[in-house]
């Protein structure tokens, strides 16, 4: 490695730290008891705010993908630093105007969610040649892992300050956080690799023939292939995720509460998911990988059908919500794998 090349390790760090902060969006619901009781809005409105943020998010991922091509990945995440934690802030100001609170938690907050989400996914696949599924395993596994941690803090904050001034802490905290990550996201050199590396074998087989554009990539049949294994691996986790506490309770007949546990053991699955099945990718790669997760969710939901017991059935969801994160997780290596590193970010963002 030459003497002008930054710790990639460092850079790694700060993409981890900012996902983190990125993914305590998937803690709203701490914030919609509170919220009801504050101002008097129904679940369902209080709900549509952390929608649109999510909408927001998929639309600014793809956007921050091509802007992040121009300009550079540590101004992507900077302006989504600012959109994020001013947008949170502001939701804190919205007091009972509910449009205010979908302007800025949702609109404002869900454009830098999405523009600060695809930056470490893309530049850290470019700084790990040798580890791609490793460390995409990681920064996904860290927006999962933002809601653990951001969850208890909130509820002691709100306990303690209430909900509109919990807002505008966390919302300075993400600000502070997201864009000072940002000032360690760079691109490696052209043609980088680590200092000593030699492909092996597994990963020469993964070692694109050229850096595809995004227009390129569209004209290809592989594109359309990788958004249809991310689609079918989604709907698959989507479909237990959606109805698993009340799956449980018709289909086992357990309380609402054990029922509740459920979620807690598939969200577990999630996170670990997108960090195991990516860092496995890098020795048995990335197609095996989805081969034995699509064969494992089918036997899985044939199962599914016949079981009765709450144990089995929270088994067989871990499996599914395992499968599930490593989607999330081996994707952007794999579509760095068919059309090169240089333009991952749009490329994958568009999946």
């Amino acid at each position: 490695m030459t003497k002008n090349v930054p710790n990639r390790w460092r850079i790694a760090a700060a993409g981890i730290l900012m996902q983190i902060a990125l993914g305590a969006v998937y803690a709203w619901s701490v914030f919609r008891i509170p919220l009801s009781r504050s101002y008097g809005w129904s679940v369902s409105q209080t709900t549509l705010a952390f929608e649109l943020a999510i909408l927001m998010l998929g639309f600014a991922s793809f956007a921050g993908g091509l802007w992040m091509k121009r300009v550079g990945p540590w101004r992507v995440a900077a302006v989504a630093g600012v959109c994020y934690g001013l947008g949170v802030v502001l939701a804190g100001r919205a007091g009972g105007h509910l449009a205010l609170l979908y302007l800025s938690y949702g609109v404002l907050g869900g454009i830098g969610l999405g523009l600060g989400y695809i930056v470490p996914v893309a530049t850290l696949i470019k700084w790990f040649p040798d580890k791609r599924g490793m460390v995409t395993g990681l920064a996904v596994a860290g927006f999962g892992a933002g809601a653990l941690v951001t969850a208890p803090v909130a509820e002691h904050l709100i306990s303690l300050a209430g909900v509109s001034h919990t807002f505008t802490i966390l919302g300075c905290v993400y600000l502070l956080v997201v864009s000072g990550s940002a000032f360690f996201m760079r691109n490696p050199p052209d043609d980088y690799r680590p200092a000593g590396w030699q492909p092996s074998p597994k990963q020469q087989e993964q070692i694109p023939i050229a850096d595809y554009t995004l227009s390129a990539a569209l004209r290809t049949w592989q594109w359309y292939g990788l958004w249809a294994i991310l689609f079918l691996n989604t709907l698959a986790g989507i479909s237990i995720i959606s109805q698993a506490s009340p799956m449980a309770q018709e289909v086992t007949q357990v309380s609402a509460g054990t029922a509740a546990d459920l979620v807690g053991i598939i969200s577990i699955a999630n996170g670990a998911g997108r960090f195991l099945w990516a860092w496995c990718s890098d020795y048995i790669g990335r197609r095996r990988v989805f081969q034995v997760m699509f064969l494992a969710q089918t036997c899985v939901f044939v199962l599914l059908s016949r079981v009765h017991h709450f144990g089995a059935l929270a088994f067989l969801a871990f499996l599914v919500l395992l499968c599930y994160g490593g989607g999330f997780g081996t994707m952007p290596a794999l579509a760095a794998d068919f059309f090169g590193a240089r333009n991952v970010g749009p490329i994958y963002a568009s999946c």
